[in-house]
């Protein structure tokens, strides 16, 4: 794969709240690709949504979803652009 820097958007839903601390390890683990986060509670369908900005190569940005969306209730889904 390219060694090309992209930038782009991370979406991630969590049905299953239980899964937050393996979330929580693995971003941290891939911090250094992670521009930044926001995260909301939708209390109103018992889920959470985590919006990543991210830096990085696609291997480096393909690790990091490809480990979340390993996770069992977890979904995720990004769009990345050549900057």
């Amino acid at each position: 794969m390219s060694k090309e820097r992209r930038m782009g958007v991370v979406g991630i839903v969590v049905e299953q709240r239980d899964q937050v601390p393996k979330i929580n390890s693995i971003l941290s683990s891939h911090g250094d690709v992670i521009v930044g986060r926001l995260g909301v509670p939708y209390r109103e369908r018992d889920i959470a949504v985590i919006a990543l900005i991210v830096d990085g190569t696609t291997d480096e940005i393909g690790a990091l979803t490809g480990k979340l969306g390993q996770l069992s209730g977890v979904q995720v889904k990004s769009t990345l652009v050549t900057r």
